[in-house]
């Protein structure tokens, strides 16, 4: 392009100063002018596509990358919850393995309870049946004690 200037440049002086110059030389010159414009319009057309293609691949790769990691943030998302019903599942077990315990720790002692009451209850009776045998013995023997 600045091959074309200078040559303008020399046509022009040459046309001021050359009564007899020729016109169409400039018109010729012009002419690569425009094929020199529109080679510069098509080479920029081609590395603008070159551009958007390259940007295009950027932007893909990008999404790749971003897939990647949320579908690893996933994976490890799943991991976690996976781990997480684990522990609560072993929780739950030893909580309901502790109710358990509990419970049958409960029927023991109201067993116990049970029988001690009946224990208590028979020895009271016993005891009632003791006294009640002394007070009638005391009492077919004839002794009869002032109180």
């Amino acid at each position: 392009m600045e091959a074309l200037l200078s040559e303008f440049t020399f046509l022009s002086d040459q046309a001021l100063q050359d009564k007899n110059f020729d016109p169409s030389r400039i018109e010729d010159l012009m002419k690569l002018f425009e094929v020199e414009s529109y080679k510069a319009w098509a080479a920029m057309e081609l590395e603008q596509q070159k551009e958007v293609e390259e940007a295009e691949e950027a932007m893909q790769e990008a999404e790749d990358y971003l897939d990647s990691v949320m579908e690893s943030a996933m994976d490890e998302f799943r991991r976690f919850e996976e781990e997480l019903d684990k522990m609560e599942k072993a929780e739950m077990d030893s909580l309901v393995e502790t109710a358990e315990k509990a419970r049958k720790m409960g029927n023991v002692m109201e067993k116990a309870a049970s029988i001690a009451s009946k224990k208590y209850i028979e020895s009271a009776v016993n005891s009632a049946t003791a006294s009640m045998k002394s007070a009638w013995k005391g009492l077919s023997s004839g002794k009869v004690h002032p109180s």
